[in-house]
């Protein structure tokens, strides 16, 4: 999973960014609430090291959700980004899966925590042209869901998902193109609004 092992460190956030500069992980796990403060450096460290370094994964993993930083952190389109609460998870072995995904460029996001950014922005007009089925679907995209997993939580067939995505990604704009991934780009416009 790693080229440089696993590194645990409990600093502020400019030591954070020094670390990651010197170690060059494929992925860092950061808390919310770090020195000095304990407020939200943390995650504002999170959003620098996705601006500074987007091809390596940054997971969040805290007791706590803050919608104002966790759009910043999810615009920046490459590299794996996971935002994951603590309580949530259930042992060892789904966090290091969930590790394993940011490091190969995946999303992870906790149901509660797409939940709660979503709620923040509920009143956008992109949103509100969405089917209620079509709203259930992007958020189980946004929890880093196949067509087929959507699929059977939703007990439809995978034909029906596929169209439902066409028609989210047609409501927000977003047409095919090879370099971009649109259900990516579907997903942060359902969290940033």
């Amino acid at each position: 999973m790693t080229r440089h092992g696993v590194i645990r460190l409990v600093v502020a956030d400019d030591a954070l960014l020094a670390a990651v500069a010197e170690h060059d992980p494929d992925v860092t796990v950061v808390d919310i609430r770090m020195p000095p403060t304990h407020t939200d450096e943390g995650l504002r460290a999170a959003v620098d090291l996705r601006r500074r370094y987007p091809r390596r994964g940054v997971l969040v993993f805290s007791q706590y959700i803050e919608a104002r930083y966790a759009t910043d952190l999810l615009a920046v389109r490459a590299g794996g980004v996971g935002y994951l609460l603590e309580e949530r998870v259930p042992n060892v072995r789904a966090f290091m899966s969930a590790l394993v995904r940011v490091a190969d460029g995946e999303t992870v996001l906790d149901p509660d925590v797409v939940r709660q950014l979503v709620g923040a922005n509920r009143q956008r007009e992109t949103l509100d042209r969405l089917t209620a089925r079509e709203q259930q679907v992007l958020t189980l995209m946004a929890e880093g869901r196949s067509n087929t997993a959507i699929a059977r939580l939703l007990a439809v067939s995978d034909g029906t998902v596929g169209k439902h995505v066409s028609a989210i990604s047609g409501k927000f704009g977003l047409a095919a193109a090879d370099t971009d991934h649109r259900r990516v780009l579907a997903v942060l416009r359902y969290l940033k609004g």
